[in-house]
């Protein structure tokens, strides 16, 4: 096109179809609804709030055809009761925290299905967090909890250093340990599991048994003290060897993996649990040796791990989701009655054997 000469005329724009939404008009923002409110429910099940209310505070002075038809009411109107409100007005939120100190050992997960279990039929509902085997998460989830203004706390294997604040703030169950004072506590006979398990080697021909010992807790220091008194008893007290580690697999691993080197090497191991055990067995096998021919291995806590059937661990057991229960109890006596005296509940363990363990190597 030659300086000067007119543009061509542009193209026209097709027409828009009918009913069609201009290109440059935004969408319009969907209007929420208003959320129905507990005078709806009243009106469309014919009876007062106040009896709305306590149908949904789970009063048992409703009588079955009227709590059935505010149920109803409430279904076909998509209406939840706002819990905030109701916890301002009742004073208390029917929450429970429960800390624990790592999710990934397959024991705390069944002792919380025992726990979650009596809380549900006490009316409680269950927030789980985890101290992480680390005192700085263990407090952060016992702030954390206080500040959802939770009705009482479930500490299993963890004793925060807040644990005296959180007492003064809260009913609060401690399971697993027993060195604290004025407080609820759950346990297990740990001592005496630590003896079971070395009998039960002893009677199989073994001498030289080596223990894992766990991370930092009372847990740890009674099973170590139940190991070692038992083999004082059967008169082995210089065949005592005790190998550091944690309650974790890969703990496990490695201790087990310190101690089958050594020479001699034991020809029985003691893990704190069931997952430091599979980390014993993992190191056993690397190291090409078979179990129980060369070396049997005992867990502690039974949990489903040692049942698999391609694992096969001998465990001393105990009651997890019993001693869920046992929490549970023991929370909601203190919630019913702050000024009760402090109460401990000992749970005794019992051995289960499979096949990690058998007669010692010829």
């Amino acid at each position: 096109m030659q300086a000067g000469e007119p543009s061509p005329p542009r193209p026209a724009r097709p027409a828009p179809r009918a009913g069609a939404t201009p290109q440059h008009a935004l969408a319009q923002p969907a209007i929420p609804q208003p959320k129905p409110t507990i005078r709806n429910v009243a009106e469309r099940a014919g009876v007062s709030k106040s009896l709305v209310s306590l149908v949904m505070r789970g009063s048992p002075h409703v009588s079955e055809r009227r709590r059935q038809a505010v149920l109803q009411a409430a279904r076909e109107l998509g209406y939840r009761p706002n819990a905030v409100a109701r916890s301002l007005v009742e004073g208390r939120t029917r929450l429970i925290g429960a800390i624990v100190a790592d999710l990934h050992n397959p024991y705390f997960a069944e002792f919380l299905d025992g726990l979650q279990e009596s809380l549900h039929g006490a009316g409680l509902r269950m927030l789980v967090g985890s101290g992480r085997w680390d005192p700085m998460f263990e407090a952060e989830a016992v702030e954390a909890f206080l500040e959802m203004r939770v009705d009482g706390l479930v500490l299993l294997s963890v004793v925060p250093d807040s644990l005296k604040e959180a007492v003064a703030s809260v009913p609060v169950v401690v399971v697993g340990e027993r060195d604290v004072q004025d407080v609820d506590i759950v346990v297990d006979d740990d001592e005496l599991g630590g003896g079971l398990a070395v009998d039960h080697l002893v009677s199989l021909g073994h001498r030289r048994i080596a223990h894992i010992e766990g991370a930092r807790s009372t847990t740890a220091r009674y099973r170590r003290a139940g190991y070692e008194k038992a083999m004082e008893r059967h008169g082995l007290a210089a065949e005592v060897l005790v190998e550091a580690g944690d309650f974790t697999e890969e703990g496990g691993y490695r201790a087990a993996g310190a101690l089958l080197r050594r020479d001699p090497r034991p020809t029985a191991i003691f893990a704190p649990n069931d997952l430091a055990a599979t980390g014993a067995l993992s190191a056993a096998d690397e190291l090409g040796l078979r179990v129980p021919q060369d070396v049997s291995i005992v867990g502690y806590d039974n949990t489903h791990l040692a049942a698999i059937r391609h694992i096969s661990l001998t465990s001393v057991d105990q009651p997890r989701r019993e001693m869920g229960r046992a929490a549970a109890e023991l929370l909601t006596a203190r919630i019913g009655d702050p000024a009760r005296p402090a109460r401990q509940n000992l749970v005794v363990p019992h051995l289960v054997v499979r096949s990690s363990t058998g007669p010692v190597p010829a």
